[in-house]
């Protein structure tokens, strides 16, 4: 019993070592962005007066179905993402959401206007 308590401590212990990575990673980018900490769950990372942030600390690039719910279910104008934007993710913003910012590792990707179809 004993040595079960121990290896489940160990795993608790490195799940809250990550989560502390990613809050502290959250609050530099927020830092970043001039804008205050929130964080939560279902809420905002950060906030900058009227303009929402979310922050994406992971390996993966986010998508397109991802990106627009966090854009219509939170009211999200400014996303921060450390593996960057699938194409069709970059596509949605650019044709439908041409407010909304996005940033790879703090650097702003710029809008590309569609192509027009002849």
């Amino acid at each position: 019993m004993v040595f079960i308590a121990k290896k489940l401590k160990k795993g608790t212990e490195k799940k809250r070592a990550i989560m502390k990575k990613a809050t502290a990673y959250e609050k530099a980018r927020a830092t970043a962005h001039k804008g205050r900490h929130i964080g939560g769950a279902g809420k905002e990372d950060y906030r900058r007066g009227n303009v929402k942030g979310e922050v994406k600390n992971r390996k993966t690039p986010v998508t397109k179905p991802e990106l627009k719910k966090m854009i219509t279910e939170k009211g999200i104008k400014e996303v921060e993402s450390k593996a960057g934007f699938t194409k069709p993710a970059e596509e949605y913003r650019n044709t439908y959401q041409p407010k909304v910012k996005l940033f790879q590792k703090g650097k702003l990707i710029p809008k590309k206007k569609p192509k027009k179809k002849k």
